[in-house]
């Protein structure tokens, strides 16, 4: 019979101790890191939807400037057509618009032959002469109220000019009244955006629908176009309001918010670093670890004091083990025999706290892929879906539907009825749903639904019937609500990756929008 070395034998309590040790450092870690991530994720979505929210509010106080200063223009402009044969009254009424108006850097009176009649201040040396700058070239062609593009001024200033067209009483048209906005210079508009600066590297810039700057912290800037920046590339095209994350012009990634002027196009944009956004987050991980040390080194000694406990008897067993044979050591491990019931107990403790991790773990996977406002899936299970469908070679059918004229909803009835109709949309698409289907929200108003093992026949009788049951129910508020849906489907036979479903049945989504909406289009036909 071989033997054993005794330095062979591992201390117990040595392993309990390490396999504690290294349970609490797992839990720890795992709960800092999953901490941290969620942690991460809310800030940063937090920030781009605080600077959004910033950037919509400035834009509407920057429409608001802007039409109080037309309305106040207008004002002067009647007042110039009574009295524009008197030059007394032209030039103290220019003065006035000026002093009692916060609005403009200068103002001044054009006539129809585009010879400034008036102007304040009186040291511009404009009078007299006749203006050919871009905006009075707009003012006298437009002969309607309007914000210029930024030009250079007669005067050398890089300048916005507001205008109101001059009618007499008998309605001729005797020329108009400017006033203009110093772009380089302290003006009413630079102190409505400049008092919101912060000092912790956000801040905010404006730019007209050419790019080029109205506004910066940094005045040498205003006046160059910005190129290359993706995020105002998508701002003048959709003309709305919405975040990105960019890396600006000094190679700082910023977390971006914009919001269009309705009446000029003009670009808010609202942007905070990164890093200074996760800033908080750091303080909250080191006081986190500063706070668990303590509670660990306090763990690790009640763990120590419990391993001897649990040893003690263990140490018992082993002596009873070792005079096995004798009567007394037969009845030593006869009466430690209970205590196995006890390690089980223990390792059943363990497991549940397992357990739990699990679960905890799990609960944070289904929240990243699940929408939070409809309790679908997102874009995140979708891809893993269409990945392990490729990989099983199963062939399946895709219903990309879109939600009619959702933008009317949305502007007639506000955001949180369009929230009431995606949310009860969903619930008419899970009533619509078999087992196995995969049911996800892809965009704001764009649904998806994964049909497995299904040919495009079924897959189209089914969008069919999904289409006839929105069509049917009844959307609290709005009424009716209807739907156009777009089918395609993939086989193991296509050499595609299955990812690229999506944009077929897309294409028939749009085929489906074009021949009317509330209708179904498959590939092959459209119904």
């Amino acid at each position: 019979m071989p033997q054993i070395k005794k330095n062979a034998r591992i201390d117990l309590r040595a392993l309990i101790l390490l396999l504690s040790a290294l349970i609490a450092v797992f839990v720890l870690g795992a709960s800092i890191f999953a901490s941290y991530w969620v942690q991460r994720k809310m800030l940063v979505d937090g920030t781009l939807e605080t600077n959004r929210v910033y950037a919509t509010k400035l834009a509407t106080m920057t429409e608001g400037y802007l039409g109080s200063a037309l309305r106040q223009l207008a004002f002067s402009a009647d007042s110039y057509g009574r009295h524009f044969g008197e030059r007394s009254a032209l030039t103290q009424e220019n003065e006035w618009l000026r002093r009692q108006v916060d609005y403009f850097n200068s103002t001044f009176l054009v006539d129809a032959t585009g010879v400034v009649r008036a102007v304040a201040p009186a040291n511009l040396t404009t009078l007299g002469t006749v203006l050919r700058t871009q905006g009075a070239t707009q003012a006298l062609r437009e002969r309607q109220p309007a914000v210029s593009a930024p030009y250079m001024s007669a005067a050398g200033n890089l300048v916005v000019a507001l205008s109101h067209p001059i009618f007499s009483p008998n309605n001729d048209y005797l020329g108009y009244v400017g006033g203009s906005i110093y772009l380089q210079r302290r003006s009413g508009l630079s102190q409505l955006l400049g008092e919101h600066y912060y000092k912790d590297g956000s801040y905010l810039y404006v730019v007209d629908r050419q790019l080029t700057l109205l506004y910066h912290p940094d005045p040498a800037r205003v006046g160059t176009v910005v190129r290359n920046n993706p995020l105002l590339d998508e701002a003048v095209v959709s003309g709305g309001d919405g975040v990105r994350r960019v890396t600006n012009s000094y190679g700082v990634d910023m977390l971006a918010g914009y919001a269009t002027v309705p009446s000029t196009g003009w670009v808010v944009v609202a942007q905070r670093p990164y890093h200074q956004t996760l800033a908080p987050l750091d303080k909250l991980i080191l006081t986190m670890v500063a706070i668990a040390l303590p509670l660990t080194v306090l763990g690790g000694g009640l763990i120590w004091w419990l391993t001897l406990v649990i040893v003690r008897p263990l140490r018992s067993l082993a002596a009873g083990a070792r005079s096995m044979g004798a009567s007394e050591g037969s009845h030593d491990v006869g009466d430690v025999r209970a205590w196995y019931v006890e390690a089980f107990e223990l390792k059943r403790a363990l497991m549940v706290g397992i357990k739990l991790l699990d679960e905890r773990i799990g609960k944070l996977q289904r929240d990243v892929q699940t929408d939070p406002l409809t309790k679908l899936n997102n874009r995140r299970l979708l891809g893993q879906t269409l990945a392990l469908w490729q990989a099983e070679r199963r062939s399946f059918a895709a219903i990309q539907l879109d939600i009619d004229h959702f933008k009317k909803v949305n502007d007639t009835y506000g955001h949180e009825v369009g929230d009431q109709v995606l949310t009860a949309l969903a619930d008419v698409i899970r009533s619509c749903a078999r087992a196995g289907d995969v049911l996800c929200r892809t965009g704001g108003e764009e649904f998806l639904v994964l049909l497995p093992d299904t040919d495009l026949a079924l897959a189209a009788v089914v969008a069919e019937r999904l289409r006839q049951r929105v069509a049917d129910a009844h959307f609290a508020l709005v009424g009716q609500v209807t739907v156009s849906l777009g089918v395609a489907e993939w086989t193991p036979q296509h050499e595609e990756d299955a990812s690229l479903v999506l944009v077929r049945a897309d294409k028939q989504l749009y085929l489906a929008k074009q021949g009317g909406r509330n209708r179904v289009s498959q590939e092959g036909a459209t119904r």
